[in-house]
């Protein structure tokens, strides 16, 4: 069984590792292992977990994780939407689509990192992307939201394209129609209810990442 550690931005991620990226990987014989940021250390000797506010604990945390040199992979999942400004690659973005962007400052990342085993991956443009696969499949969701939501879906060819603007982004579309919307409960068991196979057709870069990982069982 190969180990693969991924460091995650918070419990939302944490859970949706847990509950549905975790059991599939383990039938390639993977076992995937989540994470959680460390922001900052206390004085009492304990830490603060989930958030990213600047890039250096990102790194720190990376780097520990590379130091067990029996896991196979060291990835990540963390959101696009809403890094730092000093996370690598993210000042010299280039023009085009949102895939070209995110995939420069993945790349940017990886060399930051400069590791063999390091496979980064950043969320087009954050986790709650992935609920407007199959919004109707949803159970939070009341038929008046699924309509003003699916208007979004609808403007797109895939839900990464949902852009990252502060009131627009995809958690704020849904906030905005069930202010009742609790990340870390109701997001993993949407995904849940959609399926992998859902969502990975719908999002391709979502899916390239996944597809990395699985390889790594050949």
């Amino acid at each position: 069984m190969k180990r693969v550690l991924i460091l995650v931005e918070g419990q939302t991620e944490e859970t949706f590792v847990r509950t549905v990226l975790a059991p599939h990987l383990l039938a390639h014989n993977l076992a995937l292992m989540p994470r959680l940021v460390v922001t900052r250390y206390n004085r009492a000797g304990g830490h603060d977990k989930g958030g990213i506010n600047r890039y250096a604990p990102v790194k720190d945390d990376l780097r520990r994780l590379l130091g067990d040199t029996g896991a196979e992979r060291v990835t990540t999942m963390l959101d696009y939407y809403g890094l730092p400004e000093d996370f690598p690659g993210l000042a010299s973005r280039p023009a085009g689509d949102c895939y070209k962007r995110v995939e420069h400052v993945e790349q940017m990342f990886a060399e930051d990192i400069g590791h063999r085993r390091f496979l980064p991956y950043l969320a087009l443009h954050e986790f709650e992307a992935l609920l407007f696969t199959d919004l109707p499949r949803c159970s939070l969701f009341t038929p008046e939201a699924v309509a003003t939501l699916q208007a979004a879906r609808d403007a797109v060819n895939s839900p990464e394209e949902i852009n990252e603007h502060r009131e627009t982004a995809p958690s704020k579309r849904i906030l905005a129609v069930m202010p009742e919307y609790r990340k870390r409960l109701h997001g993993p068991q949407a995904a849940q209810e959609i399926g992998l196979s859902q969502l990975r057709a719908a999002c391709r870069h979502f899916n390239q990442w996944l597809s990395r990982l699985e390889a790594l069982a050949t």
